[in-house]
């Protein structure tokens, strides 16, 4: 009799936890394509290729300046004294250098940025995604973008839906 009282207890909670399961409701999401198909993010990213683009005329000349920089020390490479040449040279060497640096400094500017930019963006997309969460009963939405989701069901990604919605919000704030 405990036998059988312990297997039905157990068929019990067997099939509960199998109805419990099959009640949630879970969505899907792709922040990444949010932050990049949203109007915001665009907008983010027009605003991030203006910057990139100035930081590119400034690169552009001084980039100019050491080749007019270089051909002038090769042209006088044959009458300049030995001294001299290497002191023109050093003086390139060291241009060469600053010129580096800035690229370097530029690319590390241009992806703080970025990151800035695009972060701003989250906590206005999550209410988005709260808000549809809410509305819609879902029990828990997954962010598919973190790479660690090694399967989903597409038709429960509501990724689109999130850019929509959001799409409008950013539209009022306008």
């Amino acid at each position: 009799m405990k036998k059988i009282l312990t297997v039905l207890v157990v068929v019990t909670l067997v099939l509960y936890g199998t109805c419990a399961v099959a009640a949630e409701k879970i969505g899907f999401i792709n922040v990444k394509s949010i932050l990049f198909q949203s109007q915001a993010g665009k907008d983010a990213a027009q605003e991030l290729k203006k910057i990139v683009d100035k930081k590119k005329v400034l690169i552009t000349e001084k980039e100019e300046a050491l080749k007019v920089l270089k051909a002038d020390l090769e042209k006088q490479r044959t009458v300049l004294t030995e001294s001299a040449y290497n002191e023109k040279e050093l003086d390139y060497q060291k241009k060469f250098r600053d010129y580096k640096r800035f690229i370097e400094d530029s690319n590390e500017e241009m992806q703080l940025k970025e990151q800035e930019l695009f972060q701003k963006l989250i906590p206005e997309i999550m209410k988005v995604v709260s808000s549809i969460g809410e509305k819609e009963d879902y029990t828990m939405i997954v962010d598919i973008g973190t790479g660690l989701l090694p399967y989903y069901s597409k038709a429960k990604d509501i990724t689109e839906e999130v850019i929509e919605k959001y799409n409008k919000e950013h539209a009022k704030k306008k």
